[in-house]
């Protein structure tokens, strides 16, 4: 077992507060993004091996000098010698770009394509970082909203027709004229392709409709509260248009959002734990400075429409509750541990655990050496190793691999 000291991502967006509250240290008064538990080479995790408290490596090191001791023959068989998923505390004090993530074949393909242009890795128009797709899960931890998935456009030229802003009237024909995935298509096309100026009166004209309709009682108050902070965040941005050909989504902590390739999506307010394949691979729509590629986003989006799907964890006869995904690079599941109650966690996986409320005990099963863990405290358990876990009155989430 490793305690892991992790870092915390100052991205612009972040709470200056939440994830100080979970660790229990001051705010420093500048943002604090996301805190990264695993061994991402952009900010991997650290532990003390040698157990001196002066000698801490990267853990992805760790996991290079033994890879099937760290992660378990079944995880290199099908990953490779390396982590395959990135676990985060996300902290969102205020929206995140508007994006989506391409499937394995595109991302191979649109990694090859960069690679033989030779663009650089960390050229600001660089779409794909890797080779990899990064399915990706939210967890609650606090109260917490989003967007998530292409609203049904009968539902969405309902709301443009309650905005009553002259300038969306066509998207809305659009949504009611043509088949849902050429509606979809065409209506982001032309949001994303419109001109600037053009747009920017469309987003500050929305802006004010949107807030007009937040302050009513009626089907869209909580939506339009988020385009207007949308708007007041991004100024003239068409992301703020494209926010609106998607649902909405109030979570409540424990309640999860799974989103797979070529679901558009962002995050909006609140804290919560992530999990995702370790990758990089973002196309941006909008609600962002950063680089926008229109045609590679229209080759990645899937458009058709969908209920955002919100997970509750399903409770199995150990008392591990699943949030169940279709993916094998990672699986999320969280322990409510009473006092006095303990249970052992399956050895074969490389495995991280958080605790989120309370304090867990980790207890090697082999010679009974302890670790433990208070809120915001993580660690690693090598897939060689079978552990116990118990706690008072301690919540703990448990991140590792689907295979």
């Amino acid at each position: 077992m490793d305690r892991l000291v992790n870092t915390v991502r100052p991205y612009a967006w972040g709470s200056t507060t939440a994830i100080p509250a979970l660790l229990g240290t001051a705010p420093t008064g500048e943002p604090q993004a996301e805190l990264w538990m695993g061994a991402h080479p952009g900010a991997p995790s650290r532990v003390d091996r040698g157990g001196s408290g002066e000698d801490l490596r990267p853990l992805s090191d760790v996991i290079a000098a033994d890879p099937e001791g760290e992660l378990g023959a079944r995880a290199v068989r099908r990953f490779g010698p390396r982590l395959p998923f990135l676990f985060k505390v996300l902290a969102a004090g205020s929206p995140l770009s508007l994006q989506v993530h391409p499937d394995l074949a595109r991302a191979a393909a649109g990694h090859a394509a960069e690679e033989a242009r030779g663009v650089p890795l960390d050229a600001p128009h660089r779409n794909y970082k890797d080779t990899d797709h990064k399915p990706e899960l939210l967890c609650a931890l606090t109260p917490f909203e989003g967007l998530c998935g292409f609203r049904a456009p009968g539902e969405t030229a309902a709301l443009l027709a309650a905005l009553d802003v002259d300038s969306l009237k066509p998207y809305a024909d659009l949504l009611h004229a043509r088949p849902e995935a050429d509606a979809l298509r065409e209506v982001l096309t032309a949001v994303l392709t419109a001109d600037p100026g053009e747009m920017a009166r469309t987003v500050t004209e929305a802006a004010a409709a949107a807030e007009r309709l937040s302050a009513q009682e009626g089907p869209y108050r909580d939506a339009c509260t988020a385009y207007v902070s949308l708007a007041r965040h991004y100024p003239g941005d068409p992301g703020v248009i494209a926010a609106m050909l998607l649902n909405h989504v109030r979570l409540q902590p424990g309640e999860a959002l799974y989103l797979g390739a070529g679901v558009p999506h962002a995050y909006l307010d609140g804290l919560g734990v992530e999990i995702m394949a370790n990758s990089d691979n973002v196309l941006r729509c909008g609600l962002t400075p950063k680089h926008v590629d229109v045609p590679e986003l229209l080759r990645v989006v899937r458009f058709e429409s969908t209920a955002a799907a919100v997970l509750r964890p399903e409770a199995d006869a150990g008392g591990e509750e699943v949030y169940a995904t279709p993916v094998e690079e990672f699986r999320l599941s969280r322990f409510d541990l009473a006092p006095g109650a303990t249970t052992t966690l399956p050895a074969g996986t490389p495995q991280i655990l958080l605790c989120t409320s309370g304090t867990a005990v980790l207890r090697t099963a082999d010679d009974g050496q302890e670790l433990r863990l208070r809120q915001g405290e993580s660690a690693f358990v090598r897939a060689a190793e079978s552990v116990v876990l118990a706690g008072d009155d301690a919540r703990v989430f448990r991140a590792t691999v689907a295979v």
